[in-house]
């Protein structure tokens, strides 16, 4: 708890306003000054933002002392690091990225996991917005019309297309329309700011999912010039494998952005076939490093130890990691871009537990407590729990359910949101990991609801934010799978304590490491200032005064 106060101590001295995570978090929120800055314009033509999943603080620190990771220490001799970067509560992949490109928490975001509820989407097949509301949103893999009626993920691009099972519904002023992942986030990107206030500027961008993230287009739906259409989950014709079976075949799938990324800096799409300007804002995910952590430690995965010891395939995936970056790197300073571009090395999450003997892998005992109360379907037959082809987003799923999301947290959108009293008391009854437990029975664990829980992520009532939060023990997963030890989601220390290396060309505090609490939001209005560009322009970063990283403020650049 001694970091948590030291949190809240800072966050109070520079006057932010502070909501617990029911003691365990807190969102700092510091509007900045007004001065203006004397900028050196021809500094910062480009920023690259590079995600590596799972990549821990204490990662980054261990690697660099050791000479594990000579490429990343290079840069981080050349920039900043800043030792106590944590996500803003939650730290799935989506509101992880969502952090980095639009300044925002999933309150102003509206993405709390890549499949989620909202109370006022209709059905994918209800195109007249005639029938009932409250529909399980599932933007993942199945996004893309491969997914379609259960399909077989048979193409790297996802088949090319959206799939229409995929895609709910709205009223808007009257008319129903569809609602893809760019009109589902609720605030404006990076993307979008930049292309709208930086003259002849390109953007581009690099996931896992190839339709899924749609969404960083923001509600425009055109931030993102060059969004390569990659898919993780789709079959290599090869090893007829999804590319997440064994962190070296993940590899493979990163190595296709490594390889879009020296196009793009070499003056080429993502594709290398087509001639384009050098995007001005880009940048890519890495999901080796996680899928290594994923691993069960009998397999070679993981940790070995608390203090962040690398087992087999996590050391060997932070060497993947920091070869590709060294290659990156290697191109910009052979195109004569390196004194010209911004790097930016972190990521969207952190994994839990890297501490192997705090695991705790009980299966789901929160939806089985739920169900077995009659607050969800008894049969689990609840969202998209259930479809005909029993693949999500076959258009099958069911609606108005009520839905929860489990990993190493738990997000409950309730069927009926009158129960919330009775739901909480069942919760609070059964915190111990003892069957029918939940495993929230120790100081850093949590039930967040009600008021508390509406400042921090919004309220229930709109529609989009779950009605409860139960953040488990750390270590506990609400999985009984054999193939993983390490899952994310949650606000676990290990998921949210993140690396964070800030590289900008003649900054004039190379080499400093910044102990000052920070949060990921506050990358994206960094990139920003980084292109004289207004922050504020950015809607989470006006909404929730988000600041721009120490060191990068007005009077400092």
């Amino acid at each position: 708890m001694k970091k948590i106060r030291r949190w809240m101590q800072v966050q109070r001295v520079v006057g932010a306003g502070v909501v617990m995570l029911a003691g365990l978090h807190a969102q700092g929120a510091a509007a900045r000054d007004g001065h203006d800055h004397d900028h050196d314009h021809d500094a910062v033509k480009h920023v690259l933002l590079i995600s590596f999943d799972g990549l821990h603080q204490q990662d980054v620190a261990r690697c660099i002392s050791s000479n594990s990771c000579p490429n990343l220490a290079l840069l981080a001799k050349s920039g900043t690091t800043y030792s106590d970067a944590h996500t803003p509560g939650l730290s799935d992949s989506f509101p992880g990225l969502a952090a980095l490109v639009t300044g925002g928490s999933p309150k102003s975001a509206g993405l709390f996991y890549d499949v989620s509820y909202d109370r006022t989407l209709y059905a994918p097949s209800d195109s007249n917005c005639t029938g009932k509301q409250g529909w399980n949103v599932v933007f993942d893999e199945t996004t893309g019309i491969d997914g379609q009626n259960g399909g077989a993920l048979t193409h790297l691009d996802g088949g090319g297309a959206f799939n229409p099972q995929a895609i709910p519904h709205a009223l808007v002023n009257g008319v129903c329309q569809p609602v893809y992942p760019h009109n589902y986030v609720k605030t404006n990107t990076i993307f979008e700011v930049v292309k709208q206030n930086v003259k002849g500027a390109r953007t581009a961008w690099a996931d896992k999912h190839a339709w899924g993230y749609d969404w960083l287009n923001g509600p425009s739906g055109t931030g993102v010039d060059d969004l390569s259409r990659t898919e993780i989950n789709s079959i290599d014709p090869v090893t007829h494998k999804a590319y997440t079976d064994v962190y070296t075949h993940t590899e493979q799938f990163d190595n296709l952005h490594v390889q879009s990324l020296i196009d793009e800096i070499d003056g080429k799409d993502s594709t290398g076939h087509s001639a384009a300007d050098v995007p001005t804002v880009f940048g890519t995910n890495f999901q080796t490093l996680s899928v290594a952590q994923k691993a069960t430690v009998a397999n070679g995965g993981g940790y070995l130890d608390a203090s962040f010891t690398p087992g087999p395939q996590v050391t060997a995936a932070i060497a993947y990691l920091d070869n590709a970056l060294g290659r990156i790197v290697s191109e910009l300073k052979q195109r004569n871009l390196y004194s010209s571009t911004a790097v930016i090395v972190t990521a969207k999450h952190g994994q839990s537990p890297t501490d192997h003997s705090k695991l705790v892998k009980n299966g789901d005992t929160l939806s089985k407590l739920l169900e077995a109360n009659n607050y969800l379907d008894p049969n689990g037959n609840f969202g998209q729990a259930n479809t005909n082809s029993g693949n999500p987003n076959d258009g099958s799923g069911l609606v108005n359910t009520g839905f929860v999301q489990t990993d190493d947290v738990g997000l409950i959108w309730l069927r009926d949101q009158s129960q919330l009293s009775a739901v909480v008391k069942t919760l609070k009854d059964n915190l111990s990991c003892n069957a029918p437990g939940i495993c929230a029975d120790g100081p850093q664990a949590y039930i967040l609801y009600g008021p508390r829980l509406a400042g921090r992520f919004g309220d229930p009532a709109r529609g989009r934010a779950p009605d409860i939060v139960v953040q488990p023990n750390p270590g506990v997963i609400y999985t009984s799978s054999q193939s993983k030890d390490e899952e994310h989601g949650g606000n676990a220390p290990d998921d949210s304590h993140l690396g964070l290396v800030v590289y900008m060309p003649r900054s004039h505090h190379a080499g400093q490491t910044i102990d000052e609490p920070v949060l990921t939001t506050q990358v994206a209005p960094t990139i920003l200032r980084m292109l004289d560009v207004d922050p504020d322009l950015l809607h989470s970063v006006a909404t929730e005064g988000t600041r721009t990283l120490p060191g990068f403020d007005r009077e400092q650049f």
